[in-house]
């Protein structure tokens, strides 16, 4: 062997050595799985049972959907609850949703977002145990939430056991804004918790039974099946857009923050294929560079705020969302900034082609935020004003978290 060649040799040695030394071990990081893919922990639970389901299309266990996992493993589905948006997700945000049979599967959908909100008596006759599976993006506004808690003061009121099959929050990190005024309750708001909860559905459901907040308090029977290598702070990229307006992980990202301008006279992207991550107005012309123009996009926004209109404003598309996750903080810069550059700032807060979303009130849920943004108020200022609430939400979240 020549010199160099022992030389190469050498190093090789050397470096494998100091990789594989006690103090210097390679850490390999374990994939995430949801509780749907851990299929070994509950298919017993469903064997030579009557199943229902509330499932919508990010209830999957790889690139297939849950009810057709399960069918071709056996299980007796004898029906499907559809949430906002529908059981295939075809519906606009807040278009009521008809009952159908699913042409895909054959079996009958019962949709919670037309004429009812919860399963009733007569919807539960003929079924065992009740299967919960969505994905949420960790926003007291995103009404999977909503579904859950209704969903589980059906279960209690009919004697079901309601089986949560939990997933990963992609704003887990995320604990900020005022804790709901209720007030202020409403169907984008239903619990007294702040804007970005950092909880999964698995521990929000511990939630509503130990804070007693379902109807006369009571508690429904619910078994969770948590998600594996998980914790809130990993990010975590959804496999399958959680609704048609969230159609991208910036929107995802972005959603804690610019949500709110869905209660203000501002388009934030409706009607674009990039919902909520641009925002603007015609009325903006002269102020920013950047515009768009929003049309009528069916199964997302037929009907949007400017349609046919450039719309002028901010383009977040690019925004690194890393300065969110360091400052743990929902930007509310945006707003304030958007609000001084309004022309006409009386119609600032009075979007009324959004009211299926509520006011700014409904949204960030305290009735101080309208006028702060009108006086001025730094936003230092503003955050303080959501204390001690969001301190002692913080605290009470601790008794009902799964994961660290």
């Amino acid at each position: 062997m020549n010199n160099s060649l022992r030389v190469i040799v050498s190093l090789i040695i050397c470096s494998c050595f100091v990789f594989f030394t006690p103090d210097k071990k390679p850490v390999v990081k374990k994939e995430i799985r949801t509780g749907a893919e851990q299929t070994e922990k509950y298919l017993p639970l469903l064997k030579g049972k009557r199943v229902a389901i509330l499932a919508n299309p990010t209830s999957v266990i790889g690139k297939t959907h849950l009810v057709d996992s399960l069918q071709k493993l056996g299980v007796q589905i004898v029906k499907v609850f559809g949430p906002e948006h529908g059981f295939r997700g075809n519906a606009s945000a807040g278009a009521k949703v008809s009952d159908e049979i699913d042409p895909a599967s054959g079996i009958p959908v019962i949709s919670l977002y037309g004429g009812k909100s919860k399963p009733s008596k007569e919807d539960l006759a003929d079924v065992d145990i009740m299967v919960y599976d969505l994905q949420d993006v960790g926003c007291r506004f995103y009404t999977n939430i909503n579904a859950l808690a209704r969903l589980m003061e059906a279960c209690y009121e009919n004697n079901k056991e309601l089986l949560i099959l939990d997933r990963p929050n992609p704003n887990g990190y995320l604990i900020d804004g005022p804790v709901l005024d209720m007030k202020y309750k409403s169907g984008i708001g239903m619990f007294p918790i702040p804007v970005a909860h950092g909880l999964t559905v698995g521990e929000f459901a511990q939630m509503v039974n130990g804070e007693g907040w379902l109807g006369n308090k009571v508690k429904c029977n619910i078994r969770i099946i948590p998600c594996a290598n998980y914790t809130h702070d990993m990010p975590y990229t959804l496999p399958v857009k959680p609704s048609p307006n969230l159609n991208t992980q910036q929107a995802i990202l972005l959603y804690p923050s610019t949500c709110l301008f869905e209660g203000i006279y501002l388009n934030h992207g409706r009607g674009t294929m990039y919902p909520f991550t641009v925002i603007g107005s015609p009325e903006l012309k002269g102020k920013y560079d950047f515009s768009f123009t929003p049309t009528g996009i069916k199964g997302m926004a037929e009907t949007p705020l400017f349609m046919n209109q450039v719309c002028y404003g901010i383009d977040l598309r690019n925004y690194d969302t890393e300065i969110l996750r360091k400052k743990k903080q929902i930007n509310i810069e945006w707003l304030i900034e958007l609000y001084k550059a309004s022309p006409y700032k009386e119609k600032f807060f009075d979007n009324k082609l959004s009211k299926e979303m509520g006011t700014i009130e409904k949204l960030i849920g305290t009735g101080d935020f309208r006028q702060q943004i009108i006086n001025g108020v730094p936003e230092a200022e503003i955050r303080k004003s959501w204390e001690p609430g969001l301190t002692a939400y913080k605290e009470m979240r601790k008794k009902y978290l799964l994961y660290k």
